[in-house]
Order: C-alpha cells, then structure tokens, then sequence
C-alpha cells in the first residue's frame, strides 16, 4: 500500500532527514518527503501499514520535533 500525507516541516534540509529517517523504519519499502509541496509518501505492506506508518511518524519527530502530520 502506498500513501500520502500532507505534513508541515519548515526547511528542505529537515525535510532530507526526515526522509532518511523514515526509510531506515523496519516495514518501509519507500519514503519520500517533498519539502516544496509538503508532502509525505510512504509504502509499506498493507497488513501492517499502520503499525509502519506510527513508527515513521516516531522516527521523523526525533529528527524534527516541531514537524506536522495531517493523516
């Protein structure tokens, strides 16, 4: 399953980590963050999307704490 998500991250070097982050989350087959258009893109199984999805949210707040995630 592949989604997307609106987030909020204020620069494109965050955005970077946050993207690097998120690929590292055991279950992600791809993440991407677009600083420009703010948005999110992550895939994962569909049996466990959303186990996957709550750890790359974890994983990209440590990088970022004031990030946003619309879900």
């Amino acid at each position: 399953m592949k989604k997307k998500f609106k987030i909020y991250v204020d620069c494109a070097a965050c955005a970077q980590k946050m993207e690097d982050a998120a690929k590292k989350v055991a279950g992600v087959k791809e993440a991407k963050i677009t600083f420009m258009t703010q948005k999110m893109t992550v895939e994962a199984d569909d049996d466990m999307f959303d186990d996957v999805l709550d750890n790359v949210i974890k994983a990209c707040k440590k990088v970022e704490p004031d990030c946003e995630f619309y879900i």
